[in-house]
C-alpha cells in the first residue's frame, strides 16, 4: 500500500488505475483499507478540480416533474394557480420563499438549488 496525495493529472490517472485493480477488495483487509483511503483521495481531488455546478432552478423543477410524471396542473397544486406555473416555467415569475418551501417538500428539490438566481 503506497498511498500518497493526488497532486496532478498523472497522480489522478494512477490512482484511478489502482482503484480499478483493487475494486473488489474485501472491507477490513489491507487492500480494503487501501480502497477506502484511495476513494477518499480521488473524491477530494475530483471535488477540487472538477466541481459540479448547481443545476438551474427551473431546469431542476422541469427535470423532477418529468421524473415524477407530473404535468403543469399537478405543479399548480404545489405552487398555486395554473397561470403561475406557466409564468414560473417560462421564467416570467420568480419563485417565492413559500413556493420554494413547497417545492422542496413536494418534489424533494434541495432549497440550495431553488434559491439560486435565474
Amino acid at each position: 500500500m503506497d498511498l500518497k496525495p493526488i497532486r496532478n493529472e498523472k497522480d489522478y490517472q494512477n490512482a484511478l488505475k489502482r482503484l480499478e485493480e483493487i475494486f473488489d477488495a474485501k472491507k477490513g483487509t489491507k487492500k480494503g483499507d487501501e480502497l477506502e483511503i484511495l476513494s477518499i483521495l480521488i473524491d477530494n481531488y475530483e471535488n477540487e478540480n472538477f466541481p459540479i455546478e448547481m443545476p438551474d432552478p427551473i431546469e431542476a423543477i422541469k427535470f423532477r416533474m418529468e421524473q415524477m410524471g407530473m404535468k403543469q396542473k399537478d405543479l399548480a397544486e404545489v405552487v398555486g394557480f395554473k397561470s403561475r406555473v406557466s409564468e414560473i416555467l417560462n421564467r416570467k415569475r420568480k419563485l417565492t420563499i413559500d413556493m420554494i418551501r413547497r417545492l422542496n417538500t413536494s418534489l424533494r428539490i434541495p432549497t440550495e438549488v431553488l434559491i439560486q438566481d435565474y
